[in-house]
């Protein structure tokens, strides 16, 4: 005959949120560490009762107090980003530390952000990539991630390119579309592995599935300087717009140069006009000189248009994004 602990988990699987925690509260009240856990958790996201964070932290902190996990994380969490209780940088370490060291994946990989950054604690990369090691070898896919940056750039370890595609692979085969992007950089430049268009055009496109503006850009450069595919402008025009939508000012400049001149869409004065706006207003300061060219040729353009066209286009700048 199931416990009452056991019909609440079916409860919960089913949906009934409510029955879920009026089955939890009793066996959580008799010192269950996992029923205040997920009594926690239902008040911490309000399923089947209004979302109540004091609420939500007192059945963590019971459960947290006996040493489970998966609480003591929360809490750590909670703390960090004042959430529910006043922000506290040495509590969440805490807790974060006490769930870590019970091997809880989730609690490993914030420990390695904590110390990468130098969050309440002296930054230590070599602490962040003990940290993110642990959470990784537990397939955490985003301490997967950090490890391929850290060997990437040389922090907190010799610089390691292959070992950088090792963990870069594991995440992405977990469909983390950051290391999924940094992959497609890395084959199309040939950084630490043999240069290969296609190998790049394929993590591309499995980042840009999952909305990478950045992914998409490049697979607008791919398309349109044929990388590891066929050059076609109207694919090459189609990726720049969909990245260009998301705000990438790269895209946007490229996505105006078609439009003016016609390449791999209509010619469109006014849209190149918009793009180039755009992309103007996106560039950072760092890249000065290509947020000035944009601004040339939208001058260039507007050279040839009527003003009735200038304030068209001005009107889609202002009021860009469409809803």
């Amino acid at each position: 005959m199931p416990t009452p602990f056991e019909d609440a988990v079916t409860a919960y699987g089913r949906g009934d949120y409510a029955t879920a925690l009026q089955l939890f509260h009793p066996v959580a009240e008799e010192g269950d560490a996992a029923a205040q856990y997920n009594l926690g958790f239902l008040y911490d996201i309000g399923r089947g009762v209004p979302q109540d964070l004091a609420e939500a932290l007192a059945w963590f902190t019971r459960a947290a107090e006996q040493g489970y996990a998966g609480a003591q994380y929360k809490l750590g969490v909670m703390y960090g980003s004042g959430r529910g209780v006043p922000q506290d940088d040495a509590a969440a370490l805490a807790w974060l530390r006490r769930a870590g060291e019970r091997n809880h994946a989730g609690a490993q990989y914030h420990l390695g952000l904590i110390h990468d950054a130098g969050r309440g604690v002296p930054q230590d990369r070599v602490e962040a990539i003990k940290w993110f090691r642990k959470a990784a070898n537990q397939n955490n896919a985003s301490a997967q991630y950090n490890l391929g940056v850290m060997y990437a750039k040389g922090e907190g370890v010799p610089p390691d390119p292959a070992e950088a595609v090792t963990w870069y692979r594991k995440a992405a085969r977990q469909n983390h579309a950051g290391a999924q992007y940094n992959l497609g950089v890395i084959h199309g430049s040939g950084q630490g592995v043999p240069q290969d268009f296609r190998e790049a055009l394929k993590w591309f496109h499995a980042a840009a599935a999952q909305g990478s503006a950045s992914a998409r850009y490049n697979l607008g450069v791919m398309y349109a300087n044929g990388r590891g595919v066929r050059a076609d402008p109207v694919e090459a025009a189609r990726w720049y717009r969909s990245a260009a939508d998301l705000g990438n000012a790269s895209a946007q400049y490229n996505l105006g140069v078609m439009c003016r001149s016609g390449d791999g869409v209509p010619q469109d004065d006014v849209e190149a006009y918009q793009w180039f706006s755009l992309a103007a207003q996106r560039f950072p300061e760092a890249n000065a000189a290509t947020r000035d060219l944009a601004l040339r040729h939208r001058d260039d353009v507007a050279a040839r248009m009527t003003p009735a066209q200038v304030a068209a286009a001005q009107e889609r700048v202002r009021t860009w994004p469409p809803a």
